[in-house]
């Protein structure tokens, strides 16, 4: 396996460990939400929506540190680059379509950890071996 695979398995463990405290807060007071995220509209934050945020997060978590754990699972790879998108896309639209989460630390931080996770799961991609059914099957299509 690669040096660089093995960084961005040791960074997706890293980004899994802060998600599970991110769930944990949301769970455990929801103020947090309304005091570092969505500060343009706090009343907007009550517990179900801070719940929901929670659960989201958690899955993300699991989803990343599965795929830290088996790197070279293509499915699984694909897949945790989509929490990654899909989390880059959220905090965007809140930020600047939504305008319900002004671009503050507490918002640039997820965009910042999404971004580079984007670019680094992206350049990973290159050093995950081909399973060998896939070479396999290209070669006989050649012949």
């Amino acid at each position: 396996m690669s040096r660089f695979l093995n960084v961005l398995r040791s960074w997706l463990v890293m980004v899994s460990v802060i998600a599970i405290g991110n769930t944990v807060q949301s769970f455990k007071d929801h103020s947090f939400l309304s005091e570092k995220l969505y500060t343009g509209t706090p009343e907007f934050v009550n517990g179900l929506q801070a719940r929901t945020f929670g659960i989201w997060t958690l899955l993300s978590s699991i989803i990343r540190c599965s795929c830290a754990i088996d790197i070279q699972n293509r499915t699984l790879y694909h897949i945790t680059l989509w929490t990654f998108v899909l989390a880059l896309g959220h905090f965007l639209s809140e930020a600047l379509i939504y305008k319900t989460a002004p671009l503050t630390i507490g918002v640039m931080a997820p965009l910042i950890v999404a971004t580079f996770s984007i670019i680094g799961m992206l350049i990973g991609f290159q050093c995950i071996p081909e399973p060998q059914e896939e070479v396999g099957a290209r070669q006989k299509k050649r012949n």
